[in-house]
C-alpha cells in the first residue's frame, strides 16, 4: 500500500496536470472561433471555383490543346495521396482518423496493383506514415515555423505537387483532409485534385451557354494550378479548425478525468490517513492497558 506522502504526491501530480488540460482548452476554445470562421469563409470560394472549372470543362472536349491538370494522362497506375495532419498532438484522434482513411485507400489501391506514394503535409501524419510505409513517402511539408496560415503556404505545396505532376511521377492525386463540422464532430475527407474532378450538375437544369475568351484552354490553364492552391488552402484550413475542435474536446476529457482521478485517490488518501490514526489508537490503548 501506497504511503500519505506518495499518496499526496500523486494528488498534487494529478492537479498540476489538471491545471495544464484546462489551460490547453481555454487556449484552444479561444483560437477555435478565428479558425473556424476562417475556414468557413474559405468554403464558397473554393466552391465557386470548382463551380466556375466545371462549367467551362463541361463547354469542351478533350484535345491535345487541353491542359493536363484536367484531362490527365490517360493511366491509372500510380497515385500520389496528399495527406495533411496536424503539427501537434494532444488532439483525440484528430490525426489518427485522417491517416486511417488514407491508409484505408492506400491499401485497396495496393491490392488493386497500384503504385502508391504519399505526400505528408504535417509532422504527425507523418510519423504514423512512416512506420507502414516507409519507402513510398516522397516529402513532408513542416508548418511548425508558420506561424499563421496563408494561401502562399497552400501554394508552395500546390507547385511541388504539379512539379511531380509534370515529372511523370504520378497519375491520380488525392488528397485527404478533416472537414469541420463542429467541435465534436470533423470528418475525414478525400478529394481528388488531379485530373481535376467537379460536381454534377443537377438534373433538369438547363446550362447557360457561354461565350468565352480568350479561349477554355488557356483559361482552364491558368485556373487548373490556382485551383489546385485553393484546394489545398480550404483543406488546411478546415484542418486548423478541426484540430482546435478536437484538441478543445481532448483537453475537456483529459481534465473532467483528472478531477475524477482526484477525487479517488483523495478518498483513498483519507481512508488510509484515517487507518493510521485508528491503528495507532489502538496501541496507544492497548499500551495504557497493559501498565
Amino acid at each position: 500500500m501506497a504511503s500519505l506522502k506518495d499518496l499526496r504526491n500523486r494528488i498534487a501530480s494529478v492537479k498540476a496536470t489538471q491545471k495544464i488540460t484546462k489551460a490547453m482548452q481555454m487556449v484552444a476554445a479561444a483560437k477555435l472561433r478565428r479558425a473556424q470562421l476562417a475556414a468557413e469563409a474559405a468554403r464558397p470560394y473554393a466552391e465557386r471555383m470548382e463551380s466556375v472549372l466545371g462549367n467551362i470543362a463541361s463547354g469542351m472536349t478533350l484535345s491535345s490543346d487541353t491542359p493536363l491538370l484536367l484531362s490527365g494522362t490517360g493511366k491509372d497506375e500510380k497515385h500520389m495521396l496528399l495527406v495533411c495532419t496536424s503539427e501537434r498532438g494532444l488532439c483525440g484522434a484528430f490525426n489518427t482518423s485522417i491517416v486511417r482513411f488514407a491508409r484505408e485507400r492506400a491499401n485497396l489501391l495496393i491490392g488493386q496493383g497500384k503504385d502508391v506514394k504519399f505526400f505528408c503535409v504535417g509532422r504527425k501524419g507523418y510519423d504514423q506514415l512512416r512506420r507502414l510505409y516507409p519507402g513510398q513517402i516522397v516529402e513532408l511539408v513542416d508548418l511548425r515555423s508558420v506561424r499563421t496560415l496563408g494561401f502562399v503556404n497552400a501554394r508552395e505545396i500546390a507547385e511541388k505537387i504539379i512539379d511531380r505532376f509534370n515529372k511523370g511521377e504520378f497519375d491520380v492525386c488525392t488528397l485527404f483532409y478533416a472537414h469541420y463540422k463542429s467541435v465534436i464532430s470533423q470528418i475525414p475527407t478525400a478529394q481528388q485534385l488531379i485530373p481535376a474532378t467537379f460536381p454534377e450538375k443537377a438534373e433538369g437544369v438547363a446550362a447557360a451557354v457561354y461565350d468565352y475568351e480568350p479561349e477554355e484552354s488557356e483559361i482552364l490553364a491558368d485556373l487548373l494550378p490556382r485551383n489546385v492552391a485553393v484546394q489545398v488552402f480550404r483543406a488546411l484550413l478546415e484542418n486548423q479548425a478541426s484540430f482546435y475542435g478536437s484538441q478543445m474536446s481532448a483537453m475537456d476529457n483529459a481534465t473532467r478525468n483528472a478531477g475524477d482521478m482526484i477525487k479517488k485517490q483523495t478518498l483513498i488518501y483519507n481512508r488510509t490517513r484515517q487507518a493510521q490514526i485508528t491503528k495507532e489508537l489502538i496501541e496507544i490503548i492497548s499500551g495504557a492497558e497493559a501498565l
